[in-house]
């Protein structure tokens, strides 16, 4: 054997966990995502976060590593987002958590919390069962048992609480052992001190024959402790659930057509853009889509937030987690699954709890300075009691101990996050996203709101309130040409005229910005903007209106309106009741917004704006201390829904529209503002109500804690219970009240040709 043999193992151990933590360091590079200005985005799981404390540790040595440029903890998802400036910053996060002592790795969506939830169970079980019987025991020494049966009981209870106490505290103990061993502090140390103090003043009198022993309020705290940690946790996995479950709302991956027509399936991961697939009927697609062949129909409700299914065909794009519902597509793909649709939707969830705002940053400020003064007033309680009983060494620990569970500040970390979640996941149960709590607080201080118009007040589709084509060709001939256009106002007129048999046009030619023209029978007809129309006819006239004519003949006017957003009226209603002052900042023409204005009953109207000039009267309000909500959806709108006090955005902006966003709304209903408006106003007494939980319930418990009048047991009650009362005070935000839906009046969709 070589002398050398006994240090193999450890070179082994070391060289495998070099191993595992380059492996580790090369998924979290892979994982990364680039963004737009170069940088690197990263979500890491961080099991081991548990409260505000471990929040603030992570996130204050993390703000002074170099290269990482942002750095949240969100504590419902136990999760860690980083933002650094190059990949070659990563050992820099590993390094950090390390030293802190928190486990971390990249985060999988379809991650769950089962087996701690198991654990605590256990836990849970064990120090029921210890309580119920120590208690029993405890009954006779309560009732003057005599020295030796009083000693019998508590060396019976001794057997049965310390196993409890070792095995139902390890959830606490190996928390706070981790914390101590890095130098900080976490709320499971004071948990532990006490639960440790009880148990190893009941063991010595125990020993000494003393009269009291604290064996039942050992592990009787542990299990009221435990059933808190319990709830805590899941209620964590029901905010999970709005995250995680986005997961289910697309395929684990697609049917990949290969060149000979063959088909390769193809994991989530893997897809690409430009990649070719073959979606089945009641197959949702992988990632955001184009129909390449095929006609089907498909459930778009995950995007619109209507069930109503709709008809798709040859050129038509759709969004990754869209049902197919009747017969196969090939379809070719747009973006990776990390950015397509659902992608984004389970980021803006996500980022729900981590934002920081006004609140917040409050509870972290409170939390930084909680657990040293806990401490220091413990330590002071004990001095206290010492002087005033002549050095009762039992009495003034006892005292001590139910200080340091009374103070522990569960109820203080959980008065913001738990409030924001559930107001995010009520807002997602009526299509509308949240995309961090403190956009929720900014919501709520609203005292201004600007509306862009095409597209958000309106819906992108007109209607024809005139028309002077007449029946016979020249209405056959106009709706061939309208036919021929994307134009809203000429899919409106199709929309408008008797339909018939389609007749062929020679020479269709879209002049964009001006209409259609084509021959027929050697005549050449136009379809568009009333001057430009007006060239070819004996009618001349000028305007922007749409008009269609014949060369030599008769300009035919038509006269057209947008169509208002479903729920704008009533949006803009309930804003004012609100005391909310509502304006249209628009880049179309002037007629157009009055006449959008004047069936909205708004007042003060901008029109033929600029990004820029969208951006200077946002400027101008918030000088003037107004704090504006900005409702807009096309990427002149981005500008301005990224500078204002609070954005909010339709699913169907443009994808830089609904990244600048705060909120975006699934449904056509712009009633989703005022909901969402509601909810903020909501969530915001809901917190301000937590904050005045906790801070009643540490002035009217600590000042009895430290008097003596609270023992460990009642301490651990009434901490447990001020955590719970937070919880179900915020789930409250659950029991809102919404106004019903209209009931649909709509008719199914037919496509003739589709197999069903």
């Amino acid at each position: 054997m070589s002398c050398c043999a006994g240090s193999m193992p450890l070179q082994f151990a070391e060289e495998k966990g070099k191993q595992s933590a380059f492996l580790q360091l090369e998924d979290m590079k892979h994982r990364a995502k680039k963004l737009a200005d170069g940088s690197f985005f990263l979500r890491l799981s961080v099991p081991d976060v548990h409260c505000v404390a471990c929040i603030s540790a992570i996130e204050r040595a993390l703000a002074k590593a170099p290269g990482v440029l942002t750095a949240r903890v969100n504590l419902t998802l136990r999760q860690l987002a980083v933002t650094v400036s190059h990949l070659d910053d990563l050992p820099k996060i590993v390094k950090a958590l390390d030293d802190l002592g928190y486990r971390h790795y990249p985060a999988d969506e379809r991650q769950d919390d089962q087996p701690e939830l198991k654990i605590l169970l256990r836990a849970l079980a064990v120090s029921g069962f210890a309580a119920a019987n120590v208690m029993l025991l405890s009954v006779s020494v309560w009732n003057g048992a005599e020295q030796s049966t009083r000693d019998l009981f508590h060396f019976v209870s001794a057997l049965i609480a310390l196993p409890a106490v070792a095995y139902a505290g390890q959830p606490f103990f190996k928390s706070a052992f981790q914390s101590l061993r890095h130098r900080r502090m976490n709320m499971d140390v004071p948990i532990s001190l006490g639960v440790l103090l009880a148990t190893g003043m009941s063991v010595y009198e125990s020993v000494v024959g003393g009269g009291h022993a604290y064996f039942d309020a050992a592990v009787t705290l542990l299990f009221f402790l435990l059933i808190g940690r319990v709830l805590d946790v899941k209620m964590r996995g029901r905010a999970r659930e709005l995250v995680t479950g986005m997961a289910r709302l697309t395929a684990r991956g697609g049917m990949q057509v290969l060149e000979n027509g063959t088909l390769h399936y193809v994991p989530q991961e893997s897809i690409a853009p430009g990649m070719m697939l073959r979606v089945t009927a009641g197959a949702r697609l992988p990632a955001d889509s184009v129909i390449i062949s095929g006609t089907s129909l498909v459930d778009r409700s995950l995007v619109t937030g209507e069930s109503e299914p709709q008809v798709v065909m040859q050129g038509t794009q759709l969004e990754a987690g869209v049902l197919n519902l009747s017969a196969p597509i090939d379809v070719r793909a747009l973006r990776n699954a990390e950015q397509s649709f659902v992608g984004e939707v389970k980021q803006m969830l996500a980022a729900a709890e981590e934002g920081r705002g006004h609140y917040v940053r409050l509870a972290d400020r409170m939390a930084r300075v909680y657990s040293p003064a806990v401490h220091v007033l413990a330590l002071l309680t004990f001095v206290g009691w010492m002087i005033a009983t002549s050095g009762n060494v039992h009495q003034s620990l006892t005292v001590a101990v139910a200080v340091l569970i009374i103070t522990c500040p569960c109820a203080l970390g959980l008065a913001v996050p738990v409030a924001h979640v559930v107001a995010a996941s009520s807002l997602f149960k009526r299509s509308v996203l949240v995309k961090d709590g403190g956009a929720l607080e900014r919501l709520a201080e609203i005292d201004h709101a600007a509306f862009d118009k095409t597209g958000t007040l309106t819906d992108n589709k007109m209607n024809i309130s005139h028309c002077d084509i007449p029946k016979g060709t020249h209405a056959s001939v106009a709706r061939a040409l309208a036919l021929g256009s994307q134009h809203p106002a000429a899919q409106a007129l199709a929309r408008y005229l008797p339909g018939s048999t389609p007749i062929a046009l020679n020479d269709l030619v879209e002049v964009p910005g001006f209409g259609v023209e084509a021959e027929f029978d050697a005549q050449l007809y136009r379809l568009g903007r009333t001057s430009w129309v007006a060239e070819i006819t004996s009618d001349k006239a000028n305007g922007s209106g749409l008009a269609f004519g014949t060369a030599g003949g008769k300009l035919k006017p038509v006269a057209i309106e947008e169509e208002v957003r479903f729920g704008a009226v009533q949006t803009l209603s309930v804003l004012h009741r609100r005391g909310i002052e509502a304006e249209i900042l628009s880049g179309d023409r002037e007629e157009a917004v009055s006449a959008v204005a004047r069936r909205l009953n708004v007042t003060h109207t901008s029109h033929a704006m600029t990004p820029a000039a969208k951006l200077e009267r946002l400027k101008n309000l918030a000088d003037a201390g107004r704090k504006v909500l900005m409702v807009g959806d096309g990427l002149n709108d981005a500008p301005a829904l990224a500078a204002a006090h609070v954005s909010i955005a339709p699913s169907s902006a443009t994808d830089i529209g609904r990244t600048a966003a705060d909120f975006v709304f699934l449904g056509k209903s712009l009633e989703a503002v005022a909901n969402a408006h509601e909810m903020a106003l909501r969530a915001r007494r809901i917190v301000q109500q937590n904050f005045a939980l906790a801070a009643a319930y540490n002035a009217f418990a600590v000042p009895l804690a430290i008097a003596g009048y609270l023992d460990p047991l009642l301490a651990a009650i009434a901490m447990s219970t001020s955590s719970l009362i937070v919880i179900g005070n915020s789930l409250r935000l659950n029991d809102h009240i919404w106004a019903k839906k209209r009931a649909s009046t709509l008719a199914e969709p037919t496509l003739e040709g589709v197999p069903t």
